[in-house]
């Protein structure tokens, strides 16, 4: 089966939408409108979304809408299968390590920055009641769901293009989170495993074939700034409140869905040293890139159809 490519930028970051057997156009404005519902209801860097007005209010309870509660529950979930590593109440730190606007802003300044390490509030000091949809956030919390929420808009896209197909299959790449849906072409979707999900899929690489699942790849080579002397990337360590210091610099894990699939390579980045027997208990396949460029694959990691 032909496979048919849409790609443009939304949420800060590139958006790749691949189609077998169905409608291009279908396909892309389902995507399309599920990313502008997700930056409506929770983009850290637009002042009219729920989130930033949830924020800004602080130390208040207020009634979320259906997409934000949903996403408040994965970023919860995510930190309780964690242990924390992975947590949304460090808004407040992204922005004191620089990150408090849209990335291509933020990766042209330089002037100095100074950074007071503290531990982060902890995703238990959001009170959440995902019936009531309610949620009470202490003053001075400031919740980011960048990493989890990303992931989700992944899987909601991929599900809603190919509901609004009707037939055939759909690949939806959200800066490196990728989910599918549907049908596959004959050999599965080939995938070329980068640290940056902008590299062009011609280039060589490690590429391997996916027939379900998803995939999500973190690292902290790509998005990553300079003020001053200090350099920092966007991955939080949650006991310090700064960017983490890993001995791996990229990680990419395959899972069920695109949610649990990020929030294994988030927090394997965050966990450090401690990743890859922690992978391997969980039973999740993934690629392990250390500093020096070394590679770890963990579990049942697809074998590559090519590599450089």
């Amino acid at each position: 089966m032909t496979v048919q490519r849409e790609s443009w930028r939304a949420l800060g970051t590139g958006v790749h939408v691949l189609v077998t057997g169905g409608d291009m156009a279908a396909a892309s404005a389902a995507v399309r409108g599920v990313l502008s519902k997700v930056d409506l209801a929770y983009s850290r860097f637009r002042p009219d979304s729920e989130l930033s007005q949830i924020n800004a209010d602080g130390g208040g309870t207020r009634r979320v809408s259906p997409l934000l509660a949903a996403a408040i529950a994965t970023s919860l979930r995510a930190a309780a299968l964690t242990d924390g590593w992975v947590d949304p109440t460090v808004g407040r730190a992204m922005r004191a390590v620089g990150y408090d606007d849209d990335f291509d802003r933020v990766r042209t300044r330089t002037e100095p920055i100074s950074i007071r390490l503290e531990p982060i509030p902890g995703w238990r000091a959001i009170q959440f009641d995902s019936r009531a949809r309610t949620i009470g956030v202490p003053k001075g919390v400031e919740i980011d769901l960048g990493s989890t929420g990303k992931a989700l808009a992944s899987d909601l896209a991929a599900a809603a293009a190919l509901a609004a197909m009707g037939q055939g299959g759909v690949l939806v790449s959200l800066g490196g989170d990728i989910a599918m849906a549907g049908d596959v072409p004959a050999g599965g979707w080939r995938i070329l495993v980068a640290e940056d999900s902008d590299t062009p899929p011609a280039s060589d690489g490690e590429v391997i074939a996916l027939h379900h699942g998803a995939i999500a790849t973190s690292s902290t080579t790509v998005r990553t700034w300079r003020r001053g002397e200090i350099a920092l990337h966007h991955l939080i360590d949650p006991h310090t409140g700064v960017s983490v210091e890993s001995p791996w610099r990229t990680a990419s894990v395959v899972a069920a869905t695109c949610v649990d699939a990020n929030t294994a390579a988030t927090a394997a980045i965050v966990r450090g040293a401690s990743a890859p027997e922690w992978l391997d208990g969980l039973g999740l396949a993934a690629r392990l890139v250390g500093i020096t460029g070394d590679v770890h694959r963990i579990g049942s990691w697809p074998d590559a159809t090519r590599a450089a």
